[in-house]
């Protein structure tokens, strides 16, 4: 059995324990047994976070102890990227999305297959080959990569959008936890372009969760407040953290031809073939601060909101052109 198909047949057998033991019981008693099959799906996702958490509190903040890149000085907007993650790798947020968006989209996709839509399955692009595991999950997460640079130039190349996701780069302090500060429209729609893709390709869901589990461990440590590269050589294969740095360094990462021009480099999540692609890498850079030029008390000193609601009403008033 190759590794993929040993983790997800691992993965399987937690998650049917953790349902059995913890979440059935507790959705009878609540008398939401109607909700149990989606309660499942839930408890892969709670289990997934859960297990990138523990890896994120020990590997990866041991590596920031180990090397930090910049002195940790803002421990208050650290602890608000964390509750971003709670919410996020926990499920929280992909409850929202079951209760707003999933019926519009299973609605959609069941109307479409009605209708004659064909359904396209990727592990059928080569027969034989597709067939190998590791292979089809190779081409997955190729595709889902390639899906993600191209959300993230749209990111910062359109004005409305980078309103929402000028939340992620204001933060001055960046630590293995801030992945996953974004505005929660900004995620709606990053999210929901995700997994209508899923949907189109037929990815199985225990592969789903294999790649989102690998591409959001490897965001997180790409994130994380280190001194590390991987070579010369390694940074063209795999995302950094000095990389990535690169992407989130003051008036570099998200701006080009001058100053206040959305554009910016390194926006790859996990390899640096698309950057190189399409002619948006900077490597070899120092480490330098960042945040967003008009942060700075000479550019005017923007407030891009403290805490988490204030971040996310600043993020709307900016959308609308009120700030």
């Amino acid at each position: 059995m190759n590794p993929i198909d040993a983790f997800v047949d691992a993965f399987g057998l937690a998650q049917q324990w953790l349902f059995e033991q913890a979440v059935q019981p507790a959705m009878y008693a609540l008398g939401m047994g109607n909700l149990l099959e989606d309660a499942f799906d839930a408890t892969g996702w709670l289990l997934a976070g859960l297990l990138q958490i523990l890896v994120m509190v020990t590997l990866l903040r041991a590596l920031e102890l180990w090397r930090p890149a910049e002195p940790l000085t803002d421990r208050a907007a650290v602890r608000v990227d964390m509750l971003y993650t709670f919410i996020h790798r926990l499920g929280l947020f992909r409850v929202l999305l079951f209760f707003t968006l999933q019926p519009l989209w299973d609605n959609g996709f069941g109307w479409l297959r009605l209708h004659g839509f064909p359904t396209f399955h990727l592990d059928n692009l080569w027969p034989g080959v597709t067939d190998v595991g590791w292979v089809s999950f190779l081409l997955y997460l190729l595709l889902f990569d390639l899906v993600g640079y191209a959300l993230h130039r749209a990111q910062h190349e359109f004005d409305w959008w980078w309103q929402l996701h000028a939340v992620h780069h204001s933060q001055r302090q960046m630590t293995l936890w801030s992945d996953n500060r974004n505005h929660l429209l900004d995620d709606l729609i990053h999210d929901s372009v995700f997994v209508l893709v899923g949907l189109v390709v037929g990815i199985p869901p225990g592969q789903f969760v294999a790649l989102v589990v690998i591409s959001q461990l490897v965001e997180s440590l790409s994130h994380a407040n280190v001194r590390l590269g991987f070579g010369r050589w390694g940074d063209r294969l795999l995302v950094s953290p000095r990389f990535h740095r690169v992407h989130h360094a003051i008036g570099i990462g998200h701006e080009s031809h001058g100053a206040g021009t959305l554009g910016g480099h390194n926006f790859a999540v996990l390899f640096p073939v698309w950057d190189l692609l399409f002619r948006t890498a900077a490597f070899d850079r120092p480490i330098e601060p960042t945040g967003i030029r008009d942060q700075l008390p000479q550019e005017g000193g923007r407030d891009y909101g403290r805490g988490f609601w204030a971040q996310q009403w600043l993020g709307l008033q900016r959308l609308a052109g009120r700030r």
